[in-house]
């Protein structure tokens, strides 16, 4: 359709929303501010804990810094850029998308419960060997894959960096696997786990600058700043409804439209070639079917816009 979407929430649409979860007349008139919230991204800390993070961060980049001092010859200064939290499934559709195959060393509390992971970008890797051995390469160096001592040394700085994570706090040591993996998805992560990526930068005197991260499940980070209980304000039911319903609207819905469907023995599938007709259950005048996360909530007739498929919505499926 070429004109703008309308609201698909209607007045009675809204009104039964709130009966639903209880909305009705108050005399408390506390304003409620509702912030943006992504219902797709976690939010598994509160404020006061997020502030507990930046301290722990604070001291975690110090300790990192003096890491590298003591592997390598010069004084290193390490910032922790960006504090982000994730679902795993996330971070491994974004691993496999990207151009880029980091370097990965997993590391525990014990060894049959993963903790967090350093991730390592080649190049990353390649100029943190050389500082290693000395600046004897060039920083600037391209390379694709690491020889087997270059990675048996890259092993060494990312269990360093493993040690300054336990330096950071005085509840958990934490412990590095045998092994570096060039892959996210061969590590034992099922997909809803949320983790919290701690970026950060590492500066070796006037060299220029590396970038790495670390990635650490929430729960292990809970648990080494501790559980606070949230305080939560006294707002009223209608200023709670109306900041549901305002996020209900920023959600997005999935909405396929079906043609029309056919019943077939597994040896018509078998036998269908190239030029085949299969005769479908519709007629060619009736309208095709809308499916909202899974229902088939409105019908709709085929039309074209820009050059595009389209469709235009003529009944909405009440049964």
């Amino acid at each position: 359709m070429t004109r703008p979407s309308n609201n698909n929430l209607s007045k009675e649409k809204i009104q039964q929303l709130l009966a639903a979860i209880g909305s009705g007349p108050t005399d408390n008139s506390t304003q409620l501010q509702a912030s943006e919230y992504n219902l797709r991204q976690p939010h598994h800390f509160s404020r006061d804990q997020l502030n507990k993070i930046a301290d722990f961060t604070k001291k975690l980049a110090k300790k990192i810094a003096q890491k590298f001092a003591s592997l390598c010859s010069g004084d290193f200064d390490a910032t922790i850029d960006s504090n982000t939290q994730h679902f795993a499934t996330e971070l491994q559709k974004q691993a496999l998308q990207s151009e880029q195959n980091d370097y990965y060393l997993a590391f525990g509390n014990d060894q049959n419960r993963l903790s967090g992971l350093i991730a390592i970008p080649p190049q990353t890797a390649i100029i943190w060997i050389n500082q290693l051995l000395g600046d004897t390469q060039t920083e600037n160096e391209q390379r694709a894959e690491l020889s087997q001592l270059e990675e048996s040394l890259l092993l060494d700085i990312a269990s360093a960096v493993v040690q300054a994570i336990s330096n950071s706090q005085n509840s958990t040591r934490f412990l590095p696997d045998k092994s570096i993996t060039r892959s996210i998805l061969s590590l034992n992560l099922k997909g809803p786990e949320e983790l919290c990526k701690l970026a950060f930068t590492l500066k070796k005197n006037n060299s220029e600058n590396t970038q790495a991260y670390i990635l650490m499940l929430c729960d292990t980070i809970e648990t080494l700043i501790g559980k606070t209980e949230q305080t939560v304000g006294k707002f009223s039911q209608e200023d709670s409804s109306k900041a549901i319903v305002e996020n209900l609207k920023k959600m997005s819905i999935s909405v396929t439209t079906q043609l029309a469907s056919v019943d077939l023995t597994f040896e018509e599938l078998m036998s269908l070639r190239t030029s085949d007709i299969l005769l479908l259950d519709k007629r060619i005048d009736e309208p095709l079917d809308l499916i909202v996360e899974g229902y088939p909530l409105f019908k709709a007739l085929p039309a074209k816009s820009s050059g595009k498929f389209a469709v235009v919505v003529t009944e909405t499926n009440t049964a």
